[in-house]
């Protein structure tokens, strides 16, 4: 009987310190994904006042900086660490009166430079680094014209 508590002494020791080997590695999935929020955008009318998008004339794209870093991601050199999006707003942060009602929203958004437009809802993935982003907002009023007034969207950019 003391032989086999000796063993089992032995294995116990062993199995706690590969126990204790493990906890760095958990620590070290933990990663970060910063956004730093750029200039606003400006959306303005089409000729028929249906649309306010930031992709008509005389709009402007607001922009971003995504700065991913995990550690797992550097030494697994793994693609897919982080991923990034930017949906559409169900509303309008302000409007005039009647200028929110029947409306659809739309979001797309471009990474590092690229000329593609991502659809704002579908998270794309990013490896570690720093993302310039591009995000256009367009809302489409179904029936009538906009009213005048100032209007305000936001996109809510997401790193997860």
């Amino acid at each position: 009987m003391a032989r086999k508590r000796k063993r089992n002494n032995r294995a116990l020791l062993a199995t706690a310190a590969l126990a204790g080997f493990c906890l760095p590695v958990q620590a070290a999935i933990i990663g970060t994904c910063t956004i730093m929020v750029g200039a606003s955008g400006t959306m303005t009318a089409n000729p028929a006042i249906g649309i306010l998008g930031s992709k008509q004339a005389g709009g402007s794209s607001a922009s971003a900086t995504i700065v991913a870093s995990s550690l797992a991601c550097s030494v697994l050199n793994l693609l897919d660490c982080y991923s990034v999006s930017a949906p559409a707003p169900a509303a309008f942060s302000s409007a005039p009166s009647g200028g929110g009602t029947n409306v659809t929203f739309a979001s797309v958004f471009r990474l590092d430079g690229s000329g593609v437009d991502n659809n704002g809802s579908v998270p794309q993935r990013v490896i570690n680094g720093t993302h310039p982003m591009q995000v256009d907002l367009t809302a489409t009023k179904s029936s009538g014209i906009f009213p005048a007034g100032n209007y305000q969207g936001t996109v809510t950019v997401r790193c997860e």
